[in-house]
């Protein structure tokens, strides 16, 4: 019996049905692609570091190594169960040349390395250990994607041509947002290329499991163990660098997803209160025949579980393809989970999910059943809403509007409760289609860079400790060259030093301080200012957050060999070096340079890239990069990966908008059927009650739209803050597009809602006034 009525009914009532259905199956695929999408990427992040079997911890360091020392310290601490010290040797990006094409643009400190003997293995794109022959090299997996490299290319260092025999995934240095890159070589090449690069030590540990990382890096420190260069990796950053890209994509799909889900709420409430305005009459004679309401509510949740069902084993397939572009950049980089089975499961448990939340809420809804009374629905075939027109806004007055859109906004005001879920329904839309182009957008900006620990500058000119032995020296010749260029408007030059910080106990820790005028190129402060006096210090947010520090703490470092009491003066994002990093603009004489960096501006913008091409033929030694380009190495990834969650979200915005409007149209127009009737029995034609409509849709689009816009670049900006400060940048506002965010989104959702509430109320046509006019 149940079979035979849900396919009667469904005949019946195919838009609605399909609508209904088209909801349902939008929200499982997302639930269902967000849940796949985290179990693989969470799966094959896990599995690349366990068949690299990935270091635990790591310290770079510039100079000789104590092996002695280090072979000590391992076998005294229990903690360490192998160690290994792998060398890399840093070449300039302008000496490796890739086809006709080098690297001198790349951002990237890029090295080569050989295999490593105990752990840290780098991959083949198969994850498979690589062992190079002579005259093959391997180039990280970050330089296909980037288009820089290709299968078969020839690829030469300082006049020595290696064959491009693959491409590796390397988990310690995967990501774009790591600076360093290592290139895979047999040892007797590296031999012959070891005079024309500068030699880095990776110190390498495999810790016990449970170990505390911030306590053992105490440990080596306390040691005297070697650590001139970058602050100490750990295996948790290791793992949480490498889930970046693709985990602020999830995290944006997973936020779409649960705006769509809370839409979903309303649409079912519109879908089935329309089903019951249809069905009113027939659900008053059942009652009136003794049926009980259990029993009438069983017909409709079967429909309703068949529509679910059959929706939600659909979002689930379709989840399924959808997967294959927003996997490509996990596979690429981190390959398989290793099991297509856990992701297949989650995705499978998150169209349950949506399934059993729907059948919940249409039970809730079905309650009504209970208000509804036998007499007055064969009586009037409707429910009798009541309404409370305002005295003051009446036709008689009225100067302003044409009749029909009068009666269209009076009904807006007077109906208050039923079309405030359709506002919040367009809020909503909006929303879901504002914050994720606001978070790209603000991404792709040039500004963005200032809260990464970056200043805005047209060209940076770098030269590190890796690459040359007199920091200071080079720096100066480059500085020298830039006060002749009158071309150049200003520059200024900050130089990093590693010093040590005085605990409160008296312990010694290494700091990482750039000296510099930071007024000359700002970067932005989540908390105070630059510094400005010799006794301030700026530090970054990690480290504030390992420090337990604040504006106006005071930090004791040892300079020139005495101690020098700071106030902490500002906290700022930075995602360099670890994003451990301080800033201060006191004098020193003595100490090591690690690295020194020129930001420059020219007066002649156009010129930009003829200077970047005349500085790195006139300073072979230098990094010399362009901020265009600093940009979109660094964030290209991330940026795609936002832009992909872009798309979806727009497409979901237009959906969803088309899919609610036509079921609150329908909705209404079987909740008017009496009105309808009276009005067109008094002289207003169908065309007349149609503008009525379009204008309470147009009047809810109006404060559905504005308030939406409003709440996106407010509470989606600190939803969006959330998403990206995962990678160290938290201190940032939406870069807003006034062209898309107040002419295009609001054009888009208009135009859905104009062609939505047309198709929803095509029923005023056919209504015929005898059927539904009844003696009151």
């Amino acid at each position: 019996m149940y079979l035979k009525l849900i396919k009667n009914d469904l005949r019946k009532s195919k838009l609605i049905t399909g609508t209904i259905m088209t909801f349902i199956l939008v929200a499982a695929m997302l639930t269902s692609l967000a849940a796949s999408l985290t179990v693989n990427l969470s799966g094959a992040i896990d599995n690349m570091l366990r068949s690299a079997k990935a270091l635990h911890f790591m310290q770079m360091h510039t100079g000789n190594v104590d092996m002695d020392q280090l072979r000590r310290f391992a076998d005294t601490n229990g903690s360490v169960e192998e160690y290994q010290v792998q060398e890399f040797l840093n070449i300039e990006g302008a000496e490796i040349v890739i086809g006709n094409d080098s690297l001198a643009g790349s951002i990237q400190d890029n090295g080569l390395s050989v295999q490593g003997k105990k752990f840290d293995y780098l991959l083949d794109l198969n994850g498979g250990v690589i062992y190079p022959a002579d005259g093959e090299i391997y180039v990280p997996v970050y330089y296909r994607q980037e288009g820089n490299a290709a299968l078969g290319d020839t690829l030469t260092i300082h006049g020595i041509s290696f064959h491009v025999a693959g491409f590796l995934r390397d988990s310690t240095m995967n990501a774009a947002l790591v600076s360093s890159k290592r290139f895979l070589v047999s040892q007797t090449d590296f031999e012959r290329v070891r005079e024309f690069g500068q030699l880095e030590h990776l110190i390498e540990f495999r810790l016990s499991e449970g170990v505390n990382y911030p306590a053992f890096e105490t440990a080596y420190l306390d040691a005297g163990l070697p650590a001139n260069g970058p602050p100490a990796i750990t295996y948790n950053q290791v793992k949480m660098i490498n889930g970046i890209t693709d985990g602020i994509m999830i995290a944006v799909l997973v936020l779409i997803g649960m705006l769509v889900i809370l839409v979903g709420f309303l649409c079912i409430r519109f879908t089935l209160l329309a089903t019951i305005e249809e069905d009113y009459k027939e659900i008053g004679v059942l009652k009136a025949i003794g049926i009980r309401v259990s029993q009438i509510k069983k017909l409709y949740l079967a429909k309703y579980g068949v529509i679910a069902g059959v929706a939600c084993m659909l979002g689930f397939l379709a989840s399924l393809p959808l997967q294959i572009p927003f996997m490509h950049n996990i596979r690429l980089y981190m390959g398989d989970s290793g099991s297509r089975f856990p992701g297949l499961l989650s995705g499978l448990a998150g169209a349950v999910l949506i399934f059993a939340v729907v059948m919940l809420y249409v039970n809730g809804v079905l309650r009504r059943f209970r208000n509804i009374s036998p007499a007055q629905a064969v009586r009037f075939g409707a429910s009798r809403e009541s309404s409370k027109p305002g005295r003051s806004f009446q036709l008689s007055h009225n100067r302003l509007f044409t009749r029909n859109i009068f009666l269209g906004i009076k009904d807006v005001l007077s109906r208050k409760k039923l079309y405030v879920t359709m506002t919040m329904v367009l809020v909503i839309s909006s929303f879901i289609m504002i914050v994720p182009y606001n978070m790209s957008n603000t991404i792709s900006a040039p500004g963005f860079i200032t809260n990464m620990g970056m200043g805005i500058s047209d060209v940076n000119i770098g030269v590190l400790r890796t690459q040359v032995e007199d920091v200071q020296g080079k720096a100066e010749v480059v500085a020298a060259r830039l006060d002749e260029d009158k071309n150049v408007e200003k520059y200024a030059m900050f130089t990093s030093r590693m010093l040590e910080r005085r605990t409160d106990d008296g312990t010694p820790e290494k700091l990482r301080v750039t000296f510099g005028d930071y007024s000359a190129f700002p970067v932005t402060y989540s908390k105070g200012r630059a510094p400005q006096a010799e006794a301030e210090i700026a530090v970054s947010v990690l480290n504030a957050e390992d420090l337990e520090m604040n504006v106006g703490d005071e930090i004791v470092v040892i300079a020139d060999g005495t101690e020098k009491h700071l106030k902490v003066c500002g906290i700022y994002s930075d995602v360099t070096n670890g994003g451990r990093t301080a800033q201060a603009n006191f004098k020193m004489k003595h100490g090591e340079i690690l690295s020194a960096s020129i930001a420059v501006t020219f007066r002649d913008r156009q010129s930009v890239q003829a200077a970047i091409s005349q500085y790195r033929e006139q300073f072979p030694f230098a990094k010399i990069t362009g901020i265009d380009e600093t940009i979109g190495q660094m964030l290209g990834p991330i940026r795609k990966a936002i832009q992909k969650a872009s798309i979806v979200a727009t497409l979901a915005t237009v959906l969803l908008t088309l899919l609610i409007t036509t079921l609150f149209m329908k909705l209404l127009v079987a909740k008017d059927r009496y009105s309808i009737a009276i009005l067109k029995s008094i002289g207003f034609t169908s065309r007349d009650i149609r503008r009525q409509y379009l204008t309470r849709s147009v009047t809810v689009l109006g404060m559905g739209v504005i308030t939406g816009t409003l709440l996106a670049n407010t509470l989606g900006e600190l939803a969006g803050v959330a998403i990206v400060s995962s990678f160290g940048a938290s201190a940032f506002h939406f870069e807003v597009n006034p062209w898309f965010v107040y002419l295009f989104s609001p054009l888009l959702i208009a135009g859905c809602v104009v062609a939505a509430t047309r198709l929803g109320s095509t029923g005023i046509q056919a209504l015929q006034i005898s059927g539904h006019i009844k003696e009151d």
